[in-house]
C-alpha cells in the first residue's frame, strides 16, 4: 500500500447486522464516517476542533458499488485517499475490504468545506497542505 493510502481497521458489531446476519448497505455510510474521523485525528486535525474554529465538511454526494457482505465480528480495512483538495471541495475515494482480501464496497464521497453558517468557504490552507499527501492522481488510482 502507498503512503497516500489512509487503513482503518473496523471490527463489525452486532448493531450493524441484519437478522439474516449481513451488514445492513447503509451502515457503511457510519463506517466510512469512522474511518475520516480517524483519517483527520491521526493527521493532527481532529474534527472537533475544527468544528470549534467554524469550519465542517458536509458529504453532499456518495457513491457505492457493493461487491460482498461482511458479517458480525469479521474484521475490515476502511482504506481512505484525497482525489479532490482544491477551493471549497474535498473528495475521498474508499475501499472497504475482508481480512481475508475481499472487496467488499468501494466508491466515493464528496465533501463541501462549510462554515458553521452552512455557507461554502476555502479549505484551510494548512489544512490543504496537511493532507496533500493523500491526494492521488486519476493514473495512481487506476
Amino acid at each position: 500500500m502507498s503512503d497516500s493510502v489512509f487503513q482503518h481497521l473496523h471490527r463489525v458489531v452486532y448493531a450493524e447486522c441484519t437478522v439474516g446476519n449481513h451488514v445492513y448497505y447503509a451502515r457503511y455510510l457510519d463506517m466510512l464516517e469512522e474511518a475520516r474521523g480517524e483519517f483527520f485525528r491521526r493527521g493532527g486535525w481532529p474534527l472537533l476542533a475544527l468544528q470549534e474554529n467554524g469550519t465542517v465538511f458536509p458529504v453532499i454526494e456518495v457513491g457505492i458499488k457493493y461487491q460482498g457482505m461482511a458479517r458480525y465480528d469479521d474484521l475490515l480495512t476502511i482504506e481512505l485517499w484525497l482525489t479532490e483538495l482544491r477551493g471549497a471541495r474535498m473528495s475521498f475515494g474508499f475501499c472497504i475490504r475482508h481480512a481475508n482480501g475481499a472487496t467488499l464496497a468501494e466508491g466515493h464521497t464528496r465533501h463541501v468545506c462549510a462554515g458553521l453558517n452552512e455557507k461554502p468557504k476555502r479549505l484551510p490552507e494548512e489544512l490543504t497542505e496537511a493532507l496533500s499527501p493523500f491526494l492521488r492522481t486519476q493514473r495512481e488510482i487506476s
